[in-house]
């Protein structure tokens, strides 16, 4: 009987991306914190996640009647990414930028380790198939 590999990795592997690119947008966050005017940013993961599992709740597919019509895959969000947000300070500094150090270091903190267990599930998930292959 054949499997579905992508059926039993599950969201996972998109999971993974998605952690490894919201560890970038942190990373950017932290080295830009004594930049004047830099807007800090984040990735709203649950969104993003549900986007890419096809499974975003109430979610209105767009499309285009017209040819004058803006793309909807084109639209919105920072850089063209709709699931890029500026994230909202809590006390913005006076040179306008939006960095608070010790929250984007508690999230990159948190991200790690949600990124490894994501790893570490992936990985048992595929050994566990590579014993069902090899039979022992």
């Amino acid at each position: 009987m054949p499997i579905n590999l992508d059926s039993y990795i599950g969201v996972h592997a998109e999971a993974l991306k998605l952690r490894s690119q919201r560890t970038e947008v942190l990373a950017t966050n932290l080295a830009n914190a004594d930049t004047p005017g830099f807007r800090a940013r984040d990735i709203d993961f649950k969104s993003a996640l549900a986007v890419a599992g096809g499974s975003a709740p109430g979610a209105v597919k767009l499309t285009t009647t017209r040819p004058g019509h803006i793309d909807p895959a084109a639209a919105g969000g920072i850089d063209g990414n709709p699931l890029l947000q500026y994230r909202v300070p809590l006390a913005p500094a006076l040179d306008g930028n939006t960095v608070d150090v010790q929250m984007e270091q508690a999230a990159f903190a948190e991200n790690a380790v949600r990124y490894q267990a994501t790893l570490t599930l992936l990985g048992s998930k595929l050994r566990s198939l590579l014993t069902a292959i090899t039979g022992q």
